[in-house]
Parts: C-alpha cells; sequence; structure tokens
C-alpha cells in the first residue's frame, strides 16, 4: 500500500456532502488530507474547519467575506483566497489527487471543468454539472483522462453494481424515496409549506436538494446524470419509488440477472468509496439490518402529480441546451419557494414554460450553456414577479 497521503479538495466543505467528506477523511487520517477547502458564504463554519483540518488553501467565494476569513486565519500557513475565479484556478494545484465537487447548482460547472482540464480525479456530487452540459463534460473527462466517480448514493449504487461487469446494461432501476409528498393528492400538493417540504423521510440534505427532492426534479436530473455517466439511453433508465430508501438503486443485465446495492442512508459510504475506488476501507458507520428494514416496497412513479420527472425526460429527449433551460429554470423555483413567493405545483408550471420560452440550440458550445442559463433564470424571475 503506497503510504502517500492522498490531497483531496472539497468545493463546497460546508454543505452537507462537504462536512460528511470531512468526517471522512477524519476516520481516515492515515490516508486523506483536506488539502483545499471552498464554501460559498458559510465563512464561519469555513474557519472552523480550516483551524481543525489545517488544509494548504481555503476559498469563499463571497467576495464580501474575504476580510474576515483572512483574519481569522491570519496566525495560520494558510493561503485564503476569495471569488468563483479563484475556485477554477485552486483545484489545478499540482498536489491535488481528487477534487470532490460537492458545490450546489450551476456555479459548479465551471469549476469541475477546470479540475478536469488539469487531469483530477472527479469525485462528482454537483449533478448539475452533468445536467447542464454532461456531452461536453464527458468528452473532457476522456479527452483530459480524467476519471469521474459518482457520489449521488443512485449512481454510485449502480457505479458499484458495474463493478467488474464486462456485460452490457440492459437498463438501471434508479430508485427515489417520494418524498415527504409521496402520498399527497393534487389538491394537497397545492397548499403544502416550505417547512413540510424541508422534512425529508430519510435523508438530511442541504435545503435546495431537499426541496428537488419533494418535487421529484432531484431524481429528474439523476435520469440525465445517469444517461451521460453510463452511456444509455433515455427508454433504458427507470424510475421506480422505494420508500424505505435501502436499495439505492440497481442494474438490469442482458440475462435479467438485477444487481443492486443496499445499505442504509447514509452518504459517507459513496463518498469514501469514491475515495477509496477500487478499494474499500474498513469504516465505523452503521451497518444494513435486513429485519429491521422490512418490509421493502416499490411503486411506480406519479407522473401527474410530479409533473417534475416528465419534464426531466423531455429535457433528455430533446438534448442540446434543454437539460441546462431545465436546471437555470428549476434553480429559480426552487429559490422562489423556498422564500415562500410561489406555491409548490408552481414550480413546474413555469419551468414548463420556460422550455418552450428559451431558445433551443441543438449543439451548443461551453459560452452557449452560459448564456442559456442567464436567460432561462431572466425569464423565470420575470415569471415569478
Amino acid at each position: 500500500m503506497e503510504n502517500k497521503k492522498k490531497k483531496i479538495a472539497i468545493l463546497g466543505s460546508t454543505g452537507s456532502i462537504g462536512t460528511q467528506a470531512l468526517q471522512v477523511i477524519e476516520e481516515h487520517a492515515e490516508r486523506y488530507e483536506a488539502y483545499v477547502l471552498t464554501a460559498n458564504n458559510r465563512v464561519e463554519l469555513l474557519i472552523e474547519q480550516a483551524r481543525k483540518f489545517q488544509p494548504e488553501i481555503v476559498v469563499i467565494a463571497n467576495e464580501e467575506k474575504y476580510g474576515i476569513l483572512r483574519e481569522a486565519l491570519a496566525d495560520m500557513p494558510i493561503k485564503v483566497y476569495a471569488g468563483a475565479d479563484a475556485i477554477c484556478q485552486v483545484v489545478r494545484e499540482k498536489d491535488i489527487d481528487i477534487v470532490l465537487t460537492a458545490m450546489v447548482g450551476f456555479s459548479g460547472l465551471r469549476p469541475t471543468i477546470a479540475a478536469i482540464e488539469a487531469h483530477k480525479t472527479i469525485a462528482l456530487a454537483n449533478k448539475e454539472t452533468l445536467v447542464v452540459a454532461g456531452e461536453l463534460i464527458k468528452d473532457l473527462a476522456l479527452r483530459h483522462h480524467a476519471p469521474i466517480i459518482p457520489v449521488d448514493s443512485e449512481h454510485s449504487a449502480i457505479f458499484q453494481s458495474i463493478m467488474g461487469e464486462q456485460s452490457p446494461i440492459e437498463k438501471l432501476i434508479l430508485t427515489a424515496s417520494g418524498g415527504p409528498f409521496r402520498t399527497f393528492t393534487r389538491e394537497q400538493l397545492a397548499t403544502v409549506t416550505r417547512e413540510q417540504a424541508l422534512k425529508h423521510p430519510n435523508w438530511d440534505m442541504g435545503a435546495k436538494i431537499t426541496i428537488d427532492s419533494a418535487s421529484m426534479m432531484n431524481k429528474g436530473f439523476e435520469v440525465i446524470e445517469a444517461k451521460w455517466l453510463f452511456d444509455v439511453r433515455p427508454d433504458q433508465i427507470e424510475v421506480v419509488v422505494h420508500p424505505q430508501s435501502v436499495v439505492h438503486s440497481a442494474v438490469q443485465f442482458e440475462d435479467g440477472a438485477v444487481k443492486a446495492q443496499l445499505g442504509v442512508p447514509d452518504m459517507r459510504v459513496p463518498i469514501q468509496l469514491a475515495f477509496s475506488y477500487p478499494e474499500r476501507l474498513k469504516s465505523s458507520f452503521d451497518r444494513l439490518d435486513f429485519v429491521q428494514a422490512s418490509p421493502l416496497t416499490f411503486e411506480a412513479p406519479d407522473t401527474e402529480r410530479f409533473r417534475n420527472l416528465a419534464l426531466a425526460y423531455v429535457a433528455l429527449d430533446r438534448g442540446g441546451n434543454m437539460p441546462c433551460i431545465l436546471n437555470a429554470a428549476n434553480e429559480i423555483v426552487n429559490r422562489a419557494f423556498l422564500e415562500n413567493r410561489i406555491g409548490f405545483l408552481q414550480m413546474s408550471t413555469i419551468i414548463e414554460e420556460i422550455m418552450q420560452q428559451v431558445s433551443f440550440l441543438a449543439t451548443p458550445t461551453l459560452e452557449d450553456y452560459f448564456e442559456t442559463d442567464a436567460e432561462a433564470r431572466r425569464y423565470a424571475a420575470e415569471k415569478i414577479n
């Protein structure tokens, strides 16, 4: 076994994935070190993390918080930077082995591209990157020999199910918890509150992804992501609602055999595997008790009540910049719902309108994606106001 510690850059270290990644690093301090920590806004937590893990570099995206950060770490030999461009620059540092992209939303795209161009191993937790620019990211990763290892629990489960397999995939089975509103009628969904939406039954996640999970947009994004990660057609991806979140996803092969990965809902397992692959490391995490976990149930998703899932398939079928439009509109309506400015069902209605309104491009360039993103956000904001 090599004794050189792997140096890890965590983009979004103060979020749900970032904080759990630091727990993994702490548990295997002989193998890993936090080399770069970045945050968007949460400067106090970033300071706390930096003092504890003593990374080489910290970056705060919000430049207004730079003074606070620099002052708080003045007594330590840590390089302190601010701004989105700084994040793109630090991921290129030659000593970094793995870049964990755990930033939320479209903001994760540029740094992920920078890390790929610098030939880093990408532990991908920012699903929007592949949703927005899947084809472009896939081509870049191949060209720059930058492996992408999925951290999302569902994609990690598929990744684990095909490890060592040579056979073609017949279909992917993505499991969804169904979120807190799985049994609600359309009438009930019309009046649900942000507080209700933020209470996920199984997973502890950040606010944006929790709302996306409640609206099933999160699953729609995962469908799009799965196409690019595993090179399958949209019709080979099936979503199955599985309220217990024990079967994290499965793969069906051409002989009809199905392989699934099961476990308790704990994001540290896929994070640790992304760091240690192809090895598995011993962990202190909770173990699955089959008797306690049963019964396990499965049902078809209802795309009438949860239209976001259907819209994601539409975007995937259209291709081009349509998934980018879907994502941008969703980021705006998600925020508006969190701010109590629109109702739960209005999110899908506005997204659908924006998908029809923004100019469609069949073969977008990287610059086109940035223009599409800005245009879709502008239209969505106008609709809400």
